[in-house]
């Protein structure tokens, strides 16, 4: 994720918002599944909320006051939450659709997508950016990262699609050990079920993808987001047309791309000349 202005929220303040949540639902007649179903949200949603286990995000907030008629409590209580120095806010918002997603479709174009990085190629990647993380943002973000794998291993995972690049396989920024272990791994991942990996060859002549990386999400309730990201930041998109045109892009991109029996036989032409 690159790095934004707007850090995410402290635990303990996350606990307390919960206990608003809880305190403001029992108070209206709802149960945690009246108003998950009110919302349009998982029942599992509500409930990590409560426990505090998971930010109350400012738009939810906002719908939560209307529904709960609590005056904008929500709202006002989540913009003055104290924060901490981990991710910024658009992360935290990304990897928490991220942990429930039901689709992910990833275009990634000059490194390895994060969720199938190698703890090294993790480290090695944010160690490179410019200013520079200390040795305790480093072990932290990398830490956060290889995390986040676990939706690839959910009892019921997400169907997962990546678009990568063909030149993010180079992989120039890591030594020759490093570099084969990334390799194994995407050729394991690749087999995966309900994941599918493919990769723009370099000299494919047409790449409908040249604006720069990005992806899309389905949550559990059907809402179609999208994510971007630049050099000058990372973006949600959540209008609409626009999230259409990303959707319209990668299905363009996809059909660019080698299949992902071609993809499998790439990483394996690769991992022989190691």
């Amino acid at each position: 994720m690159s790095p934004g202005k707007r850090p995410p929220k402290n635990p303990s303040a996350m606990r307390m918002v919960g206990d608003l949540v809880a305190l403001f639902r029992k108070a209206a007649g709802f149960t945690q599944a009246a108003l998950a179903e009110r919302l349009v949200a998982a029942e599992s949603t509500i409930a990590a909320i409560e426990q505090g286990r998971r930010p109350l995000l400012p738009d939810m907030a906002v719908a939560m006051d209307q529904v709960l008629d609590t005056k904008g409590a929500l709202a006002v209580a989540v913009a003055g939450m104290p924060e901490i120095d981990q991710y910024p806010l658009y992360a935290e918002q990304y990897m928490a659709h991220e942990r429930e997603a039901i689709t992910l479709s990833w275009y990634d174009v000059l490194t390895v997508p994060g969720i199938l990085q190698t703890e090294e190629c993790a480290r090695t990647v944010l160690r490179n950016r410019v200013p520079a993380y200390d040795e305790d943002e480093l072990g932290a973000k990398t830490a956060g990262r290889i995390e986040r794998q676990e939706i690839l291993h959910r009892r019921y995972p997400p169907t997962l699609s990546f678009v990568v690049w063909e030149a993010a396989l180079k992989l120039a920024y890591l030594e020759p050990l490093a570099r084969a272990d990334q390799l194994r791994h995407l050729r394991a991942c690749a087999e995966l079920p309900g994941l599918a990996m493919q990769f723009l060859p370099l000299d494919a002549p047409t790449h409908a993808g040249l604006d720069g990386a990005f992806t899309l999400v389905e949550t559990p309730d059907h809402q179609h987001l999208a994510y971007t990201e630049s050099q000058r930041g990372s973006q949600w998109v959540s209008d609409r047309d626009e999230v259409s045109n990303l959707a319209r892009k990668y299905a363009m991109l996809r059909s660019q791309a080698l299949t992902p029996e071609q993809s499998k036989g790439l990483l394996n032409r690769l991992l022989g000349e190691q």
